[in-house]
């Protein structure tokens, strides 16, 4: 093994390599839909990772979906391999579908190391990965025990959890808590890279006029509407805490799920405001907060989290390892509407800033920082690499 096992701290063995000692590398990144970003945490991460290493010197190649809205074959220096993707036909059976269409594209490309974001539809077809290439994933975070799934759906995921644990050569953490849950599962060492944020610098209180509010008027949640991110516990203790300053929900809620709240709590206080993908407007939305929500808990470091971080505002997130492994002490944290109702009550009465955010904001120059991040990938490849001559 090329490292040594335990946790790779990202601040200590960050060197930017900028000799000519390793050989140029051949990367494929699988699992994502495709660059640049138009859906979620993977693709933003696969846009800034690939696109970093372009810059140091590496080749780079993304599998994008076929009908991905960016359809050129290449992308700010990186290479793009549009392969079909039935999803938009036949639901999550299409995912296994584009999964299985990317890994046998890769039999072809002569990678040096292939590098898989996530496992959910991946891993069944790990027999079929070229057997050249290093291989490395990303765990992601726990799927298996999100409540949206039913218990066949759960086993299922817990049964591509161990495939691909044991079919890769190295796995990426992204998450601290994953490290520690892959290490005393599976008894597997990983190495921690987290995602990464941009501080936000440049508000400007007229980018909220379209939405007609106005700065700290309003509390905040950006997320996918399913059970495991406790949208429905977020409205209750909105609701309960009797607050005059309306929960603006932004995500798509057409749904089961997401119709279900919107028919039982739409009002002029649980305001349902539909999909953003303006990253610009979302982040000035998050600085202008009074209160911003995160339900998350299936584990993994979330981007939207970071991305809240990064936009300087006050954060009430649920109480989980996974949450508290970034925010630290820097937030409120919540388990039930109750502790919402009564975190509401208390963040309108305290100054609009606080230490908090000077803490988030500071973790997000040490820790959850692309170029550290691109780096440590640069030099975990490079390692890769020369081990391997």
């Amino acid at each position: 093994m090329f490292l040594k096992p335990g946790r790779v701290n990202t601040n200590q063995i960050i060197e930017i390599l900028t000799d000519n000692k390793y050989k140029q590398m051949k990367i494929g990144i699988l699992g994502c839909r495709g660059i640049p970003n138009h859906y979620g945490g993977f693709e933003q991460f696969a846009a800034y990772l690939s696109k970093g290493l372009v810059a140091l010197g590496m080749e780079v190649w993304v599998y994008n979906s076929h009908n991905h809205p960016y359809q050129a074959d290449e992308w700010e220096g990186v290479h793009l391999i549009h392969c079909y993707d039935p999803e938009y036909k036949i639901g999550t059976a299409g995912q296994f579908v584009y999964d299985f269409n990317c890994i046998l594209d890769s039999r072809k490309r002569n990678f040096d190391i292939i590098y898989q974001l996530g496992n959910t539809s991946s891993s069944v077809w790990h027999l079929l990965l070229p057997s050249g290439p290093y291989r490395l994933s990303n765990m992601d975070g726990l799927e298996w025990i999100r409540s949206k799934y039913s218990n066949k759906v759960r086993k299922f995921l817990k049964y591509a959890e161990k495939l691909a644990v044991n079919s890769n050569d190295l796995l990426i953490a992204d998450s601290e808590a994953i490290q520690d849950y892959v290490q005393q599962t599976y008894n597997r060492t990983s190495v921690f890279i987290p995602y990464g944020a941009e501080v936000f610098t440049s508000p400007d209180a007229a980018k909220l006029s379209s939405f007609g509010l106005s700065p700290y008027s309003y509390i905040l949640l950006i997320s996918r509407f399913q059970p495991d991110n406790h949208i429905e516990e977020i409205i209750r203790g909105a609701l309960l805490s009797d607050s005059e300053l309306p929960l603006l929900l932004f995500g798509n809620y057409r749904s089961k799920y997401g119709n279900y709240l919107y028919q039982t709590y739409h009002s002029d206080k649980i305001r349902f405001m539909g999909t953003l993908f303006d990253i610009e407007i979302l982040n000035h939305l998050r600085y202008y907060s009074k209160l911003y929500f995160h339900g998350h808990s299936s584990g993994g470091t979330n981007p939207s989290l970071l991305e809240a971080m990064a936009c300087s505002a006050m954060i009430c997130a649920h109480d989980n390892p996974f949450n508290c492994g970034v925010l630290k002490e820097n937030a409120y944290f919540f388990r039930d509407e109750h502790q919402i109702a009564d975190i509401i009550r208390l963040n309108n009465e305290t100054n609009i800033k606080s230490d908090w955010i000077s803490g988030n904001i500071e973790r997000l120059h040490t820790v959850y920082n692309w170029e550290i991040i691109i780096n440590t990938y640069y030099e975990l490849f490079s390692r890769i690499a020369n081990e391997s001559k």
